[in-house]
């Protein structure tokens, strides 16, 4: 019944398996005002202005021609900007376009922005896909010539002042460290892995019996938990750092289904264990998987060269951060539970098993599921 519960709450995870939704908006100085591009991807357009008119699945030239007023107005409607606590209101500027990003298609929306004068400072108002997609993101870039550093607005952070002087260095580090926690927060696949790992560190496997027994001590515990988070961090920093350097890269599908797979592979371990103390060798090959997904996320953001080494170490930090909170509400919890049935056979046993469950429907859905095509 316990385990039936644990399905309840987990398996509706299984419904982000697809990669989280991004726009793409860049606005550049012009005058008093703005010139503005915004990237936006057509399946997220699809869930709320129903652009394949006949149901085939593919979105065509046609059809979004005809409906091009209602995706700008949409857009547009959801985006305010402002200067010294002046409006400067958005105008169309042409038609639509669709460039392709890693994901798939984007319509692109080009506009205007007429402040009443030259600002100093931009006030960010974006509340786009925000009440359909909790997770979605807008990542932004305020600049000249479209080099300016990246602005990442989320559903708990949809408003923003940018300076047109410049961002400095803590600035930029800060930014990163919050885009580094959210990322983890926000990914329910690097928490669920996180969890699988988590969920025996307060059990051993006894030689004898082959059942799970709690630890003697909260030390024992920690240090496992120690040696599983150091390896993880080492591992994910390495192919962070290779990735984002352009030394090594991987196709998006292939990095998120491995992602998926590894959640898989940390679950099944806890249900039939194949490693017990030497868990941090699979955190250190699982965890290169999932540098490969941090990269990602870096690699939307679209990072000027120069700040680079800035924004590899925030955000690491920020990743850092976001999982030691996590470790520090879990493991005191777990401690106290760990002589329970409940703890040993339906969180450990039982939640690993649904944890895999979730992670098999993300497999499917990253490496076999089809999508919306524009042709």
């Amino acid at each position: 019944m316990k385990a039936l519960t644990l399905a309840v709450v987990l398996l509706p995870l299984a419904a982000l398996a697809h990669k989280p939704s991004d726009s793409y908006l860049h606005l550049d100085r012009a005058g008093d005002g703005f010139t503005g591009r915004w990237d936006v991807a057509l399946r997220d357009l699809e869930e709320v202005l129903v652009l394949d008119a006949d149901g085939d699945g593919a979105i065509t030239w046609s059809e979004l021609r005809g409906r091009q007023a209602d995706v700008a107005g949409y857009a547009l409607a959801r985006l305010k900007l402002s200067a010294e606590g002046a409006a400067c209101p958005l105008t169309p500027a042409s038609a639509l376009r669709v460039v392709r990003h890693s994901d798939g298609a984007y319509a692109v929306v080009d506009f205007t922005a007429a402040c009443p004068s030259a600002p100093r400072v931009l006030d960010v108002d974006y509340a786009l896909l925000f009440d359909r997609d909790p997770q979605h993101r807008g990542i932004v870039r305020v600049g000249s010539d479209g080099v300016g550093e990246p602005l990442v607005l989320s559903a708990t952070r949809h408003s923003a002042q940018v300076s047109l002087e410049g961002l400095s260095p803590w600035r930029r580090f800060g930014q990163m460290v919050h885009s580094g926690v959210e990322h983890i927060w926000a990914g329910v696949d690097h928490l669920l892995f996180l969890l699988a790992l988590l969920l025996p560190s307060v059990l051993r496997r006894d030689p004898a019996t082959g059942r799970w027994v709690p630890v003697g001590d909260f030390g024992s515990a920690m240090k496992d938990v120690v040696k599983v988070v150091s390896a993880f961090t080492l591992a994910h920093s390495l192919t962070l750092s290779a990735a984002s350097l352009g030394w090594v890269a991987l196709p998006s599908r292939l990095v998120e289904s491995a992602i998926a797979a590894s959640v898989i592979v940390a679950a099944l371990n806890n249900v039939f264990p194949l490693m017990d103390r030497t868990r941090w060798l699979a955190a250190f090959a699982l965890g290169l998987l999932h540098g490969f997904g941090f990269a990602s996320v870096l690699a939307d953001l679209e990072l000027p060269a120069g700040s680079l080494a800035v924004t590899l170490f925030g955000f690491n930090v920020g990743v850092e951060l976001g999982q030691l909170a996590c470790v520090a509400v879990f493991l005191p919890v777990a401690f106290l539970l760990r002589d329970t049935r409940v703890y040993r056979r339906a969180l450990l046993v039982g939640g690993s098993a649904v944890i895999a469950l979730v992670a098999c429907a993300w497999l499917w859905e990253r490496a076999f599921g089809g999508g919306l095509s524009f042709t």
